[in-house]
């Protein structure tokens, strides 16, 4: 085992207590990674973005893995060894750099059950929850209550009355930003496009987007590089680490989060292994 700081230590009671710990007030710039779709017995990459990750200086404050962890969907037979493999995988990142989990339709199904929720629960801690670095409060969703909650419509009930707590409380105690990450994209350019199998729905949509107001919103699902800002939101689409179905490359996002700003740049694995981190994201967190 790696060590208590890093894949084991898992969301509980809506809460991830190794990022909020002491870390409410704004305390200077930090970077993260933001992760998607590694969906192991897919394409076997996350062991060289561990590597790429590890070397990093400085050091992430945290990994965030947005969802469709592994490939297989629940009940099929190949689903637990795939999330041993993944697990195995993860073992090898530096335990002083958190690991935050969110579902994806994979991990869930496309139509979510309370017992594929138990058991995500169960594989990788809570489905949904929040936590608070320097100064910056993070809401982890499930989005797939937002795409079909009929399955479930109680844990659905139960996660909107959790949420607009969260969102008060962003009111009423003022964090420097709200990051959101969540699997399934608002918006892949547009507010008003077309509904997609990759976007969640208008009417839903529409009252998440007013609701996300000035808040950056961190997704994966649709394996390219997509997104755009609308009204003080900043809606980022990253590809995957795993299959592309696009002209994008495996890769992960570093996002800088300064006083006032949160900048995020996608880099391909390879990029990420021979170069590290950019020079002029370093010079940001000065």
């Amino acid at each position: 085992m790696a060590g208590s700081k890093s894949v084991f230590l898992r969301a509980k009671d809506r809460s991830y207590k190794g990022l909020t710990e002491g870390t409410k007030e704004w305390n200077g710039p930090f970077y993260f990674i933001q992760a998607a779709d590694p969906q192991l017995g897919l394409m076997k990459l996350t062991k060289q973005a561990v590597q790429a990750i590890n070397k990093l200086q400085p050091r992430p404050r945290f990994l965030v893995l947005c969802g469709d962890l592994v490939h297989a969907m629940p009940g099929c037979p190949f689903s637990e060894e795939q999330v041993k493999d993944l697990k195995e995988e993860l073992r090898g990142t530096d335990p002083d750099i958190p690991l935050v989990f969110v579902s994806g339709n994979h991990d869930l199904g496309n139509t979510p059950t309370l017992e594929s929720v138990e058991q995500f629960c169960r594989d990788w801690g809570d489905d949904y929850f929040s936590f608070c670095v320097g100064g910056v409060l993070c809401l982890v969703l499930n989005s797939q209550f937002f795409f079909d909650s009929s399955g479930c419509p109680e844990l659905m009930e139960a996660h909107e009355v959790w949420l607009e707590s969260q969102l008060q409380r962003a009111i009423q105690t003022p964090s420097r930003h709200v990051l959101v990450f969540q699997h399934i994209l608002l918006f892949l350019r547009t507010p008003d496009e077309e509904d997609d199998y990759f976007n969640l729905q208008r009417g839903i949509r529409e009252r998440l987007i007013q609701r996300f107001k000035q808040a950056a919103v961190f997704s994966g699902h649709y394996h390219r590089n997509a997104g755009g800002c609308y009204d003080g939101l900043d809606m980022v689409v990253s590809s995957a680490v795993g299959c592309q179905l696009g002209d994008d490359t495996h890769g992960v996002r570093v996002v800088v989060v300064t006083e006032d700003d949160v900048i995020h740049r996608y880099n391909s694995l390879d990029q990420l292994t021979e170069r590290g981190m950019d020079e002029d994201l370093k010079k940001l967190l000065v």
